[in-house]
């Protein structure tokens, strides 16, 4: 803790004199105030919502820094065919050890060499890391060799998250406020600090209705939004109780009215997600024969039923669909100093989502990217906070941002890209996309061209500096988004993430 205190202190001194030394005239936003002690005032607007705080993502919330796990293990590649069965065999040694104080098995070295790898490599138990020599081609080096759509590496757990029977009691609040970490329930006796939870907003059909999702313009497969298939789950822990007041780690993304079915809480648990594992240090390769394969590796390294992890220090070519995806059960992952470069499909729906994420408090930074479609993204029902940070594209098919069916709290935060960033009714594509998120944030960024609406109801989004075209998106006639200073440089500060996460560590 105290080496990350000195790391981000120094970081932010370095950024503050890079400020100064660029921007004669630096500027605010109105939502969000720096004070002296380096403290950020969120300022409410008439009912109480504000710019969340999007800190508490990642590993361990980004409290503790990724640790450096001792090696346990040590192997290298084939001399001839195959490496499968050795990689496999050492995880599967590394799983029968015991658990450290800190949760870490241990892990397991890939030496400098070329590892052929004719099908998949898989981790299913807590605390392994799979650490290489280097994430260049004279490194560690993974090839997905022949043909068939798979993760070539495959880190996930059991299980689903499930509702603890009786425990769920009715937020009696009749508004609770975007960026709010506490409401009131009907009785919180059963509740304890500690206790994971469910913050759960339902999906009634009065607001498919209101943000008109139940008409959207029919074509072939378009499905119409339904009550209950869009019930959010988001998942919390409880930091106090104050009577009947719960108190939670981490920010309401979306805003819960009463007339909307108001929202309840109840105890979750997850059993089977693993935790403590990291992928690190590594080059991934999918064979393919020409650039319009659609029969090779789709994914380098795929997280899901996995809480606190990492993958860091990866480079990946030639893969269809993602250097790194996170499904849906994956929660507090950091993904970070990594590339996605040179697909090979073709260039349609499904393909190209260099950095995917579907899960829950999860941070990507410091990210490159080349011939992605969708760069930087979530996919349907994605609940944050979520926060990309640092990254850039190039020479883009698509666009960055929630891609489709209402994300609810994502930092889009200084990413570089040469495409297009859009926060917009995607209407009928895909089988009726529609609405693609609220509270979708926009912070210092640099595009081609960014759409940035709100939806008709339950929420905002913003746009904040960026420098770019600003365009209609799909459709011109949806209310607009909440813009400050477009094409203005100098905004204080000049990531929210960072500025949020030092913020809170004083």
């Amino acid at each position: 803790m105290i080496m990350l205190k000195r790391t981000l202190l120094i970081g932010s001194l370095c950024l503050s004199l890079a400020f100064k030394a660029e921007f004669k005239d630096p500027w605010e936003s109105s939502l969000v105030t720096v004070m002296q002690d380096g403290q950020l005032k969120y300022n409410a607007d008439g009912k109480g919502n504000t710019i969340p705080d999007f800190s508490h993502v990642g590993y361990h919330h980004g409290e503790i820094e990724i640790p450096d796990v001792r090696i346990v293990k040590s192997v290298n590649a084939a001399a001839t065919g195959s490496s499968d069965e050795i990689i496999q065999h050492a995880i599967n040694e590394v799983a029968k050890m015991p658990l450290d104080k800190n949760g870490f098995r241990g892990a397991i070295l890939l030496r400098k060499g070329q590892y052929v790898i004719a099908d998949a490599i898989k981790i299913n138990q807590s605390g392994i890391v799979l650490r290489g020599e280097g994430d260049a081609a004279m490194g560690t080096r993974l090839i997905a060799a022949g043909k068939g759509q798979r993760a070539l590496v495959q880190i996930s757990g059991t299980g689903s998250l499930a509702e603890i029977a009786g425990s769920r009691v009715k937020i009696t609040d009749k508004y609770v406020p975007v960026g709010a970490t506490s409401f009131t329930v009907s009785s919180a006796s059963q509740f304890k600090v500690g206790d994971e939870i469910v913050l759960l907003r339902p999906g009634t059909t009065e607001w498919i209705k209101d943000i008109q999702m139940d008409r959207i313009e029919a074509r072939q497969g378009t499905k119409q939004w339904q009550p209950g298939e869009y019930d959010l789950r988001f998942e919390r822990k409880i930091t106090a109780i104050d009577g009947n007041k719960i108190m939670i780690d981490n920010p309401v993304m979306m805003q819960m009215e009463e007339k909307y079915g108001g929202g309840q809480i109840y105890k979750s648990s997850f059993k089977g997600r693993i935790t403590e594992v990291g992928i690190e240090n590594m080059f991934f390769e999918s064979a393919y024969t020409n650039d319009t394969d659609e029969d090779h590796s789709w994914i380098a390294v795929k997280f899901d039923k996995v809480e606190n992890g990492w993958a860091r220090n990866l480079t990946s070519k030639y893969f269809a669909y993602s250097c790194v995806s996170l499904e849906n059960g994956a929660k507090n992952i950091t993904v970070k100093d990594s590339k996605c470069f040179d697909a090979k499909s073709i260039i349609t729906g499904g393909r190209r989502y260099s950095f995917n994420n579907d899960g829950q408090q999860n941070l990507f930074m410091n990210l490159e990217t080349t011939e992605g479609r969708h760069d930087y993204v979530t996919g349907a029902r994605t609940l944050g906070p979520n926060v990309f940070y640092n990254c850039k594209a190039s020479s883009t098919h698509a666009d960055i941002g929630p891609h489709h069916r209402w994300a609810a709290g994502t930092l889009y935060d200084n990413i570089i890209t040469d495409g297009e960033i859009n926060i917009q009714d995607r209407g009928n594509w895909g089988s009726g996309h529609g609405w693609a998120g609220v509270t979708q944030v926009l912070w210092n960024c640099k595009v081609k061209r960014a759409a940035v609406q709100s939806p008709w109801a339950s929420g905002l989004n913003y746009s904040i500096g960026t420098q770019g075209e600003k365009s209609d998106g799909r459709f011109s006639g949806r209310p607009d988004g909440v813009w400050e200073n477009q094409n203005k440089a100098g905004l204080n500060p000049e990531s929210l993430y960072m500025a949020q996460l030092r913020s809170r560590k004083k």
